[in-house]
């Protein structure tokens, strides 16, 4: 009896709906809490859910039509054009930052999905973002450019100090309307009149949002750029590591001394020569006896070293 009862409940409809995301919006908005809590990120998964239910009905009663202008929507339905909007704010606070760049362009659609709709039925003058497509070809062509000027700078900066004039303007005014509006006293050309007030304050917002998200985008599209440049450079293959070597005064010292001069003389040949003669360890040990054929070669042999040292010394000495 009661799974009946449970089958049989109405859906929500359509007023229901988007009156219960735009209230989940505003507590998001004015939340205390971070954004990653869990009690934010229930509300801004309700209200997604909420708004992806309106979008549906909306496609299904096809209430606005390209054919159509302004005037001829009825001012009760005029709200209901806020809806991408309210889809993409909620989108842009979801958490889970391994899938920031999916919410960032997801969001990012929803808000030029919003501005083309306005731009259609001419609730505003404004200039539309450039889309993806058209949004890469223009940095292609600008990348041989230099910096923007300080003319265009300036001018930007103007925008947005109008624009946010203009919002603070109309958010006033919207204040002042509430409740005439919400209690239902207010008549069909304030009742306009007030939400012709948020689609353009909307507007303001979405212009807002897409910039920052553009930059956000550039600068997490940076940071994976970067990630894989540094994956790829672990990856190369490492060098064998150099030989240890020692500087020497010219190449050939180190042939005949080696590294670190283990061999480098502490005696020249002569010097040598004395001593031994004086510890009669040369052959003929100072006693005069007839020159053999032994003793001869014994002497070339001294006279080479002799020769030897004094070509060693004189390098040395360079």
């Amino acid at each position: 009896m009661a799974a009946a009862e449970e089958e049989e409940l109405p859906l929500p409809r359509l007023p229901e709906l988007f009156d219960i995301s735009r209230q989940l919006l505003d507590e998001v908005e004015v939340a205390t809490e971070p954004t990653g809590s869990r009690e934010v990120q229930e509300k801004v998964s309700k209200g997604l859910q909420h708004l992806k239910q309106a979008a549906e009905m909306l496609a299904q009663l096809d209430l606005f039509s390209r054919n159509e202008d302004l005037e001829e929507i009825a001012s009760t339905d005029l709200k209901y054009l806020m809806v991408p909007a309210f889809q993409g704010a909620l989108a842009m606070k979801q958490g889970n930052s391994s899938k920031r760049l999916d919410h960032l362009q997801w969001a990012r659609e929803h808000f030029l999905n919003y501005l083309s709709q306005c731009q259609h039925y001419h609730v505003a003058e404004f200039e539309l973002p450039k889309t993806k497509n058209n949004s890469a070809e223009n940095n292609t062509a600008s990348s041989s450019m230099a910096q923007p000027s300080l003319v265009a700078m300036a001018s930007q900066r103007q925008a947005k100090i109008e624009r946010y004039k203009q919002k603070k303007e109309m958010e006033h005014r919207l204040s002042e309307m509430k409740s005439a509006v919400e209690s239902g006293e207010a008549d069909d050309e304030h009742v306009r009149e007030y939400y012709l007030l948020h689609l353009r304050r909307w507007i303001g917002i979405c212009l807002e949002e897409i910039e920052s998200i553009d930059q956000e985008i550039n600068i997490l599209r940076g940071k994976d750029s970067s990630k894989e440049a540094s994956t790829s450079h672990s990856s190369r293959p490492s060098r064998p590591p150099m030989k240890p070597f020692i500087l020497t005064r010219d190449a050939a010292q180190a042939k005949v001394f080696g590294a670190g001069y283990p061999s480098l003389a502490t005696m020249t040949v002569n010097d040598w020569y004395e001593q031994h003669r004086k510890l009669g360890a040369l052959p003929d040990r100072g006693i005069a006896r007839t020159t053999s054929g032994a003793e001869v070669i014994w002497t070339k042999i001294l006279s080479n070293i002799k020769i030897l040292g004094s070509i060693l010394f004189h390098l040395i000495v360079k």
